[in-house]
């Protein structure tokens, strides 16, 4: 058997063709690409799983039902949406206007509570102390300071990436690394505002370890009655539904639809013209006929016509059962031949045949009466042509 045996045999290669073509592409792509390495991104993105992304907290938030959603509009848009049950989270921003520093003023002044780690997030912190990026290069495990709840978190490690100034006696210092503040909070406003030297405790490589989770949940406070906003629209990245597609499948798609671009031009230059003939026109079916057939018997008031067929020609049938074949016989007669040669037909045999032997001549036949008999004539043939078989099966 033929693949694609219906189509044109110039068709059939050139289609065959390009499937294996589109196949071996498929092959050599997918062994000499080489995947994104995206691991070491430093951004602590919500849509990262990499060690330094934030795919991991915010599901986690989302399971343990905190009313968290991600913030991807512009940031100046935010405040307005904000009360004392919002919780925001900064987690390594990337402020580009001074509307952004404004936006996070305006949260914590309408009672806010916001989260903010790296030096970027000291920047966008009111009123806030931080100090140049000092890169430490090594985890450190933060001692914990004060007898606030968030200082009771428990065992924290860090790799701090700023520092902050001890110049502001309002400043509670929550835990810190060497002697520098790693984990600051301090109230400004009405709202209230935690800073963290970096957000290495709430990335998917470092959440699990000692206490971290805890000072995480800490920062954010109490999920009931509150709605939590994740920030993204500072990390410089807002993702699409087409972003995780891109890369090998997305290049494998263009190349795909120019293939098939490719073919339609090809296929249409070659002939503008049907292949095949057109079918030929469907006749009417069996039972359309009939109908009409019947309509026709019926405008002309022909019931005795119709009896008259259907008798003739179980005559003849009869009689080459009986072994009379082209016998005249009346009704009587074919009625005793019948009788002698199956003598388990029906009771009704003989007047049946009678009956319709008289509505032959009834110009005035009922369509009902000229129906009955013809049914009649009917199942008494299929009886008999039954008798015949047994008969000859014998």
């Amino acid at each position: 058997m033929k693949l694609f045996a219906s189509l044109d045999p110039r068709d059939r290669k050139l289609l065959i063709g390009c499937i294996c073509a589109v196949v071996v592409l498929a092959v050599v792509t997918a062994f000499f690409a080489r995947s994104e390495d995206r691991d070491n991104n430093p951004v602590p993105s919500t849509y990262r799983t990499g060690k330094h992304g934030a795919r991991a907290a915010y599901e986690l938030l989302k399971a343990n039902g905190y009313d968290v959603e991600r913030w991807e509009r512009p940031l100046s848009d935010l405040p307005a949406l904000t009360d004392e049950q919002t919780v925001v989270i900064f987690a390594e921003p990337d402020p580009t206007s001074p509307e952004d520093l404004k936006a996070v003023k305006d949260i914590v002044a309408r009672g806010g509570r916001v989260l903010l780690t790296g030096w970027s997030g000291g920047i966008l912190a009111p009123s806030g102390n931080a100090l140049p990026p000092q890169q430490f290069g090594a985890a450190c495990k933060l001692t914990p300071q004060g007898l606030d709840p968030l200082a009771s978190s428990g065992e924290v490690w860090m790799v701090p990436e700023a520092a902050w100034g001890s110049d502001q006696p309002l400043d509670r210092v929550e835990y810190n690394c060497a002697g520098s503040p790693a984990v600051v909070e301090y109230t400004s406003g009405k709202g209230e505002v935690i800073w963290w030297a970096s957000s290495t405790p709430l990335e998917n490589g470092s959440i699990q370890r000692a206490q971290n989770l805890n000072l995480f949940l800490n920062s954010l406070g109490a999920p009931q009655d509150h709605h939590f906003y994740w920030d993204e629209s500072l990390h410089g990245e807002v993702y699409s539904n087409w972003y995780f597609a891109s890369g090998v499948a997305l290049n494998l798609l263009k190349a795909g639809l120019f293939g098939i671009g490719l073919l339609v031009i090809f296929s249409f230059s070659r002939r503008r013209g049907p292949v095949r003939d057109l079918p030929a026109p469907v006749r009417a079916t069996p039972v359309e006929f009939l109908e009409a057939l019947g309509s026709l018997y019926a405008e002309a008031g022909a019931s005795a016509t119709s009896v008259d067929l259907a008798y003739e020609r179980f005559r003849r049938h009869m009689g080459d059962l009986c072994g009379l074949k082209g016998a005249k016989m009346s009704a009587e007669d074919l009625g005793f031949a019948l009788r002698r040669r199956f003598p388990q037909a029906l009771e009704t045999l003989e007047k049946d045949l009678a009956e319709c032997e008289q509505a032959i001549g009834n110009d005035t036949l009922q369509p009902k009466k000229a129906l009955a008999l013809v049914q009649a004539l009917s199942r008494h043939g299929e009886a008999l042509d039954r008798a015949a078989r047994a008969r000859t099966y014998d």
